[in-house]
């Protein structure tokens, strides 16, 4: 039988993955994270018809003669380049600005992922659409183990902020210089205990002759004295420093003019526990929980991986990846660190198919598979002419 008709079934073989691998590109076109694919072709062995000759005396050297057996496809590559950003508004979409993959748990197999269309389960723990759960470094009362092992990102719906107990309280404001000596002035705040149990803090101001004297209570017994000086032009000149049951009150921030009556416990340290209200996402991959008592605490930092041949990885399905043989191990680290990238919340990262060109491929395979089809009627042809030859 003629070589050409099975160089022509090679070619469209060949042409038809090439318009597997097109019509693949195109279909994903919306998928978030999708990245496309490319066909490399690649000749078949050829056969020697004619060895190669050297050169002689008197003789050139003769090239080998060699006829091809068709074609074949060496390999289907993916591009992993950048996709174009989509905003969307919600704080748990997430866009890799880099080379890193999200690292995913289902069951016991870890997956990759570029798709960062995340939400959050019944359990509080950091899902994609199909349910695999995103890996990252928990934290343990607001300090993230950066470098330990990875468990599920989850967002305690039930976690609180610890209290802080009042150690330090700040006064501001003028108290007026023109108050008959006698004269009080009482100035009272919220404070807390080591429980956050509030309390009373309690500031009296009395007019002296060279000032005022200062008396605090801090509602648990706790008591402190102190005196302020202020000079001519109504600045403080001496004192400004009382301690409370263990609460430090600063006063060097009091003026002594005239008329104004302004004085004010203006700050204090202090918290009461608090539930947790709401979240975010931070550049870095870090949750960041924010509480009901104004406190912010870091519930925990998600994990990107890198390869060293991220073209060597094996997909398996729902925009995820497995680390192969030729992929390399993965390299697991944070959000920032070199060569990883950073997270983008509130964004997704779209298909990276460029449809002209996919359109463009499309009409060359089709070429390609009519061409290669003709090859075999030609061929066809020739074989008819031989067999006629009988008649």
């Amino acid at each position: 039988m003629l070589r050409s008709l099975y160089s022509g079934i090679s070619g469209l073989r060949s042409h038809q993955e090439m318009l597997d691998v097109t019509g693949n590109n195109i279909a994903n076109v919306n998928t978030v994270g999708f990245k496309s694919s490319s066909t490399v072709f690649q000749d078949t062995l050829s056969q020697m018809t004619q060895g190669a000759g050297g050169p002689q005396t008197g003789i050139g050297g003769t090239n080998p003669a060699q006829i091809g057996l068709g074609v074949q496809v060496a390999g289907v590559s993916t591009n992993f380049a950048q996709g174009s950003a989509q905003a969307t508004g919600k704080a748990t979409d997430l866009m890799i600005s880099g080379d890193g993959f999200f690292v995913t748990r289902l069951g016991n197999d870890t997956v990759y992922s570029r798709a960062g269309a995340f939400d959050f389960d019944a359990d509080g723990r950091l899902v994609s659409a199909d349910g695999k759960i995103v890996q990252g470094y928990p934290a343990t009362n607001g300090v993230v183990n950066q470098g330990g092992q990875l468990g599920d990102i989850v967002l305690p719906l039930d976690a609180a902020a610890p209290a802080t107990r009042t150690t330090t309280a700040s006064v501001t404001g003028n108290l007026p210089s023109e108050t008959a000596v006698g004269g009080t002035r009482v100035r009272e705040s919220t404070v807390f205990d080591a429980s956050g149990t509030k309390q009373t803090l309690t500031l009296t101001y009395t007019r002296t002759a060279t000032g005022w004297s200062v008396a605090g209570t801090d509602g648990q017994g706790g008591t402190g004295t102190g005196t302020l000086t202020f000079g001519a032009d109504g600045k403080l000149t001496a004192g400004g420093s009382l301690t409370v049951g263990g609460i430090a009150v600063d006063m060097t921030q009091l003026s002594g003019f005239a008329t104004l009556d302004t004085s004010s416990i203006a700050s204090q340290n202090g918290k009461a526990a608090g539930t947790l209200q709401g979240y975010s996402i931070a550049k870095d991959g870090t949750v960041v929980g924010t509480f009901s008592n104004g406190a912010s605490l870091a519930i925990g930092r998600i994990a990107l991986a890198t390869f060293a041949n991220p073209a060597g990885l094996e997909k398996t399905g729902a925009s995820g990846y497995r680390a192969t043989a030729n992929s390399g191990q993965a390299t697991v680290g944070a959000p920032g660190d070199p060569g990883v990238g950073q997270l983008a919340s509130g964004t997704l990262e779209m298909s990276n198919v460029d449809l002209s060109q996919e359109f463009t491929n499309l009409i060359v395979a089709q070429r390609g598979f009519q061409a290669n089809a003709r090859i075999i009627t030609t061929s066809d042809e020739v074989l008819q002419e031989l067999t006629n030859l009988k008649r």
